[in-house]
């Protein structure tokens, strides 16, 4: 497999992400984790990943093929710091670079990397090995006794609870996106995406009370919301629910 140097990584990092070859997994083949997740107590998969990262698509796979199982909430992340390498990742953003530095700080890491996948704001591992993800899912423990959220049709509601935490909106494509790239690392090879965030905004912050805030338009049509209530500092996700 065609790899180089990762981004500012640790060489015991960029070694192991480099040696896996291809493992890609079909949704009928894939694990169901053991733990009771559920939409009311989900697990929260989140991946970042590039286009232009000849290391991504084994566990681009592993997650696309979780996407559907219930109580999993998936949500594929694009980065912008492989564009440099000669194919710039249709869907990647900023934000969702800086929101994995935030999680490369929180959980002492010292830098980002490709492929990462973060589990409910505590966990990262690279995908890359078989059965990996379906490893870390079934030890994984759901999200539980966090706010309530409801959703209204110009607000939504965080209830009462403890601590303090940020409030984030994530809007992202349930469809399969084949994307052909046409160089870089990964040029020549149709890429399948599912769940790759569109946006990512902040609404506000939470501080134990019940609060209320406005519900933003629809970013476009076809996608679908989750909502994350998240301990401040990149932290752990206390409550997800999708709309």
């Amino acid at each position: 497999m065609k790899c180089s140097a990762l981004f500012a990584v640790p060489l015991i990092l960029a070694i192991g992400a480099c040696s896996e070859q291809p493992d890609i997994i079909s949704e009928a083949q894939a694990k169901q984790p053991a733990s009771a997740a559920s939409a009311e107590s989900p697990i929260v998969v989140e991946l970042y990943q590039s286009q232009g990262c000849s290391s991504c698509p084994p566990a681009n796979a592993a997650v696309n093929a979780v996407a559907n199982q219930p109580g999993i909430i998936a949500l594929s992340f694009a980065v912008t710091y492989w564009d440099r390498l000669g194919w710039k990742d249709v869907f990647a953003d900023q934000s969702y670079t800086q929101r994995q530095y935030d999680y490369a700080h929180a959980l002492r890491n010292p830098n980002v990397y490709t492929p990462q996948i973060v589990i409910n704001g505590k966990t990262a591992l690279t995908g890359i090995r078989r059965g990996e993800l379906a490893t870390a899912l079934d030890k994984a423990k759901p999200i539980a006794g966090g706010p309530a959220v409801d959703i209204m049709p110009d607000a939504i509601r965080i209830g009462a609870g403890t601590g303090s935490a940020n409030i984030w909106l994530v809007s992202y494509d349930p469809r399969i996106q084949n994307v052909a790239v046409r160089s870089g690392e990964n040029g020549g090879r149709t890429l399948p995406h599912k769940n790759i965030v569109r946006s990512l905004v902040k609404l506000g912050e939470w501080s134990g009370t019940s609060i209320r805030v406005k519900r933003p338009a629809a970013v476009q049509k076809g996608l679908k919301n989750v909502i994350l209530v998240q301990r401040k500092g990149a932290g752990p996700i206390i409550t997800a629910k999708i709309f």
